[in-house]
């Protein structure tokens, strides 16, 4: 008998972002600038070390565009998993950054 598989998940984001490279700035720049914070330098190589949920690094995450104002973000360019628990940890920071307007989290199928 084979241990079941965890879901992965990812988040529906809605913001005011014309382009995926807004969004992505919208989703990186306060981690970034909280690093920068409390260590006085940021390296782009650092952003393995910027962990934004339990066992999730900012470097993990990927976001793309669905559709008119709406990305997704997920980990499906990291072998990280973006479980439920993982995904409402991130919003829970996400909703205290203010950058995007409406978050919820859906099951990748």
């Amino acid at each position: 008998m084979s241990a079941p598989t965890s879901s992965e998940f990812c988040i529906i984001a809605e913001g005011f972002y014309e382009t995926v490279e807004e969004a992505k700035h919208a989703l990186f720049d306060p981690f970034i600038e909280d690093f920068v914070e409390k260590t006085g330098k940021f390296k782009f190589h650092q952003a393995d070390e910027i962990f934004v949920a339990s066992g999730i690094a900012l470097s993990d995450l990927s976001i793309s565009k669905i559709e008119e104002e709406v990305f997704e973000i997920s980990c499906r360019d990291s072998p990280q998993i973006l479980t439920r628990r993982r995904a409402e940890q991130l919003i829970e920071k996400l909703e205290r950054q203010a950058m995007f307007d409406d978050l919820r989290i859906e099951e990748i199928a």
